[in-house]
C-alpha cells in the first residue's frame, strides 16, 4: 500500500516538473519567433567589423532604431499600413533597395572646394551660374577694387604730391562708377531672378509627393499619394555609442552624422512635389546634390518641386538652428528608377496612383482639423469613451532641449 502512494506521488512530481519546464520554455520559444523590435535586420558589416550577433528575423516595417540609455525613441511607423509582403528584399536594407553612389557624388568630400555635383536641372544651371557668372563677376570686382586701391595709394601719397590736386568733380568718371555697377548687377539679375522662378515652380501633374515632418530631433516623412504610408528616420549612431545587439552604423549606411536608419525613396526621372512642415520648432530640409533647401515651420505648408536625374543615394542635414541636437538631423534620399520605386511602395503596403493623375490628397496642417495628430487624438478619445470639448485649450506643455535628455528623436550624442 505505501509502494503504491510512492509511485503515485512520483508520477505527480513527474508531470508537474514537465509542466514546469515547458512553460519556462514557452516564453523563449515564443521570443525567439517574434520579429525584432527594430522592425529589420541589421546591414551587413565591412570586412573586420563585424557587429555583435542579435536575433535577426524576417524584416518588417521600418522603424525607427532606439537611441541607447534612452527609454522613449521616435515614432515609429509601426502604425502605418502594413507591408505587403515582410519579406521583401526591397527592406533589407534601411527600408530601401540599398543603392549606392560613386565616391564624391551625394555626400561631402574632404578637401574639395566648390558645390556639391548636382543631379537636378535647377541644380545644374545653379552649378553654371555660379562658376560662370557670380564666381568671374566677384572676382574682377575685387581685382578691380584692390588695383585701385594699391593705385591711388602710389599715385597720390604725399611724396609724390606735395602740392595735392583741387579736382572735385569728372563727369566721365561718375559715368563710369555708375554704369559698371549697374550693368554687374543686371548680369547677376536675369539669371538669378529665372533660378529663383525655376525653384519654386508648382510641380505638374502626376508627381510625387512627399510630406517631410521636422521633430526634435528626427525626420517624419509621408506619402499621401501612395496610401498615405509614414517613414521615420533616425541617426545611426557609431558603435561605441549603442549596447552590444543594437544597430550601429556601418560604412554601407554612409558617413558619420549622416547615416540614417531608415531612407526614403524616390524615382528618378519623376516630378517630386516637397512639402515641409515642422510639429515643434522650425527646421529646415536640405539636400545639397538637388539644389533644395526649404524651411519646415509650424503651422505652415512650403513648398518646392524638383526632378531627380541619375539614381544614387544622397545626404542632407537640417539646415536650420533647431535645438541642442540639431547637428544630428540627417537625411538620407535613395534615388531608384521607376520601377524599383513602384515596388518599394507595395512592399510597404502602399499603392501607386494613376499615370499623369494630379494629386487630391488633403495636405493638413500639424494639429489641424483632419491631421493625423487629430485623428489619432479623436480615436483615442473614442476607445476611452471620453468626450473632447473643443473649446478648451491643452496646457501648454515646457520642452527644455537641455532638460529632455531623452526626447523623441534623441540621438544620445549631444556634447561628443
Amino acid at each position: 500500500m505505501a509502494m503504491k502512494r510512492f509511485k503515485g506521488l512520483a508520477v505527480a512530481a513527474t508531470l508537474a516538473l514537465a509542466g514546469l519546464g515547458g512553460g519556462l520554455a514557452g516564453p523563449g520559444l515564443a521570443q525567439s519567433t517574434q520579429p525584432s523590435q527594430s522592425g529589420q535586420a541589421g546591414p551587413a558589416a565591412p570586412a573586420g567589423d563585424a557587429p555583435v550577433a542579435a536575433p535577426v528575423t524576417s524584416p518588417a516595417q521600418q522603424t525607427a532604431a532606439a537611441p541607447a540609455g534612452a527609454a522613449n525613441t521616435a515614432p515609429t511607423t509601426a502604425a502605418a499600413t502594413p507591408t505587403a509582403d515582410p519579406g521583401s528584399p526591397l527592406l533589407a536594407v534601411d527600408g530601401a533597395p540599398g543603392t549606392t553612389s560613386p565616391a564624391g557624388v551625394g555626400v561631402p568630400t574632404e578637401r574639395h572646394f566648390g558645390i556639391q555635383p548636382q543631379v537636378t536641372k535647377n541644380g545644374e544651371y545653379a552649378h553654371w551660374f555660379h562658376n560662370s557668372v557670380l564666381f568671374p563677376v566677384i572676382t574682377l570686382i575685387s581685382l578691380f577694387v584692390l588695383g585701385l586701391l594699391v593705385w591711388v595709394v602710389l599715385r597720390y601719397r604725399a611724396k609724390a604730391n606735395p602740392i595735392p590736386s583741387k579736382t572735385s568733380h569728372n563727369t566721365t568718371i561718375e559715368v563710369v562708377w555708375t554704369l559698371l555697377p549697374v550693368l554687374a548687377l543686371v548680369a547677376i539679375a536675369v539669371p538669378s531672378i529665372s533660378l529663383l522662378q525655376a525653384q519654386f515652380k508648382p510641380a505638374p501633374a502626376g508627381a510625387v509627393t512627399l510630406k517631410a515632418i521636422g521633430n526634435q530631433w528626427y525626420w517624419t516623412y509621408q506619402y499621401p499619394d501612395h496610401g498615405g504610408f509614414e517613414v521615420t528616420a533616425n541617426l545611426l549612431k557609431e558603435r561605441s555609442e549603442v549596447e552590444p545587439g543594437t544597430r550601429y552604423r556601418t560604412d554601407r549606411d554612409g558617413p558619420r552624422l549622416l547615416a540614417t536608419d531608415n531612407r526614403i525613396v524616390l524615382p528618378v526621372g519623376t516630378p517630386i512635389r516637397l512639402i515641409t512642415t515642422s510639429n515643434d520648432v522650425i527646421h529646415s530640409w536640405a539636400v545639397p546634390a538637388f539644389w533644395i533647401k526649404l524651411d519646415a515651420i509650424p503651422g505652415r505648408l512650403n513648398e518646392t518641386s524638383f526632378t531627380i536625374d541619375k539614381p544614387g543615394l544622397y545626404f542632407g542635414q537640417c539646415s536650420e538652428l533647431c535645438g541642442a541636437r540639431h547637428a544630428y538631423m540627417p537625411i538620407a534620399v535613395e534615388a531608384v528608377t521607376p520601377a524599383v520605386f513602384a515596388q518599394w511602395v507595395a512592399a510597404k503596403g502602399g499603392a501607386m496612383p494613376a499615370a499623369g493623375r494630379a494629386s487630391d490628397k488633403v495636405i493638413p496642417q500639424p494639429g489641424a482639423e483632419g491631421s493625423k495628430a487629430k485623428q489619432d487624438a479623436a480615436a483615442e478619445g473614442q476607445a476611452s469613451g471620453l468626450t473632447t470639448n473643443a473649446t478648451i485649450v491643452a496646457p501648454a506643455q515646457t520642452q527644455g532641449a537641455t532638460g529632455n535628455p531623452s526626447g523623441p528623436g534623441n540621438t544620445g550624442n549631444a556634447g561628443q
